[in-house]
Parts: structure tokens; sequence; C-alpha cells
């Protein structure tokens, strides 16, 4: 009995050593976690206020630049000038562009990494729909795209309400659209078509679906799509096109989907993806429907 009692007493002593080490790893690890978050917080907000104070001379460099060439434009000089000054306004114009390029980028930056407040309403989103088609209409024709609505909506022929903020759901849909347009306009399209293909901005209501769970308990979600018929996206870029910095295109800053993305997901959606080469791409942007009005 004294043995069973003094093995058993081992065993005891063995299993809380095990259990006391196995607590005091998850203490350190939560230690660690919290201490990591805490430094990535304070690198943001340094980051942040960096990105602003970038700006403001920033501003000011591209204010006297543009000066600097109306000045050199009504200098009136001698023989031999007609050379000098015209490549002095070039000079001065570059300077601005890539002025407004790095102050594009800043702002890129600070719509993705900065902090968001939502004001959300109940907003029907097909009324939004209709506004961004109208509102990019001439910019797509001049990018050779058809641009259209497609409008879908509840039984008995209500619309798509979601509690949205009206400008920053915009921001996302604005930031996939011009995407989209931007796909297609780098496209060759056939010879003597008006258009080298179509974006489509669709509304519907539909149940979410988790995988292998069952249909019938599928929350019911407002679903935005932005349709395109450009030339789809390769599988080893679709799985990057997400990643801040990230981009295929010249001059593009990589934070316009990251950021479209980040938007939606903070009105409690997701932003999903799906495209074939050859065929197009649709995003899909699905949110929690309004409350229903008693």
């Amino acid at each position: 009995m004294l043995v069973a009692l003094a093995v058993g007493l081992l065993i005891g002593a063995a299993v809380a050593r095990l259990m006391y080490d196995r607590q005091s790893r998850r203490v350190r690890d939560a230690e660690d976690r919290a201490r990591r978050a805490e430094r990535l917080a304070e690198l943001g907000a340094m980051t942040g206020g960096l990105a602003h104070e970038i700006k403001n001379p920033l501003s000011t460099i591209g204010l006297n630049a543009q000066l600097i060439a109306e000045g050199v434009a009504e200098i009136k000089g001698g023989p031999g000038d007609e050379e000098v000054k015209p490549r002095l306004i070039n000079r001065v114009g570059a300077l601005r562009r890539e002025t407004e390029r790095l102050r594009g980028i800043l702002q890129d930056f600070l719509e993705y990494a900065g902090s968001i407040r939502l004001e959300k309403r109940p907003t029907e989103l097909n009324a939004v729909v209709v506004e961004l088609v109208d509102f990019l209409t001439p910019e797509a024709e001049r990018a050779g795209v058809r641009l259209r609505a497609d409008l879908g909506g509840g039984q008995g022929g209500g619309g798509v309400s979601a509690p949205v903020d009206t400008r920053l759901l915009n921001q996302a849909l604005l930031n996939l659209l011009l995407n989209a347009i931007q796909a297609i306009k780098n496209t060759p399209g056939a010879d003597g078509a008006p258009f080298k293909g179509e974006v489509i901005l669709r509304t519907s209501i539909e149940q979410r679906l988790a995988a292998g769970g069952p249909a019938k308990s599928a929350p019911l979600m407002a679903a935005v799509r932005v349709i395109d018929t450009g030339p789809g996206i390769a599988p080893e870029t679709l799985a990057r096109i997400f990643q801040p910095y990230f981009t295929t295109k010249s001059g593009g800053t990589g934070l316009g989907l990251p950021t479209a993305r980040r938007l939606i997901e903070e009105h409690g959606g997701v932003l999903t993806v799906d495209s074939a080469v050859g065929r197009g791409t649709t995003f899909t942007a699905l949110l929690p429907l309004a409350e229903p009005v008693p």
C-alpha cells in the first residue's frame, strides 16, 4: 500500500509539474503576443503620423513647382533660350507629376492603414449602385468599357437594404470598379467594336453558405458584385491580389484591393474573388442585411 501511495504521489507530482509548465508557457506566449501587438500598434501609429507629416511638405513642393513652371513660362529670354525654356518647363512638370504620385501613395496608405469610424445607416444599395454607374459611365466609355447596373432585390419587388457607411462603401466599390475598367482598358479590342468589354454592378439577396454547413441555416446577405469581361487573373496572381503593395500595374500602389476588402470587412461583410483567364473576373461583397422594420 505504501509503495502504491508513493507511486501515486510521484505520478501526481509529475502531472502537476507538466500542467504547471504548460500553464507557464501559455502565460509567456500570451505576454509575447501582447507585447508584439502593442509594438505593432505603436509602429502603426508612428507610420501614420509620419505619412501625415510628409504630406504637408509635399503640398508645399507641389505648389512651388507650379509657381516655378508659371514663372519660367513668363520669362522672355534672348536668342538661344527657345530650347532651354521648354526643357526647364518639362523638368518642372516631371517634378510636379512625381510629387502628385507621392501624395497619391501616401493617401492610399492612410486609407488602408488608418483607423476607420463607420457611421452606418440603413441604405438602399440599389440607389448606391445607380449613382456609382452614373458617375463612372463617362470614364468607362472613354476607356472603351460598357458599364451598367443589374439591380436585384427580395421577394415582392423590394430592394436590397443594408446598414452601411455610404461614403466608405462607395470607396470600396469605386476601387473595384476602377480596377475592372482598367483591366478591360488594357485589353486589345476587336477592330471596329465600340466597346472592348463590359463591367456589371449587380445587387441581390442571397444566402451566405458555409463550407459543409446546412443551407437552411445560412443567413441571408446583401450581395454586390463587380463583374467584368476582361482578361481574367492568373491563379498565381489571384492568390496575392489582396496582399498590400502587390500590384501588376505600372504606377499602381497595390493598396486599392486590400483597402476595399478591409472596408467591406469593417462592415461585418466579406469580399471574395473568382476569375478565369480569358473569361473575366467577379468580385463579390457580402454585407449583413438591414433589420426589417417591425
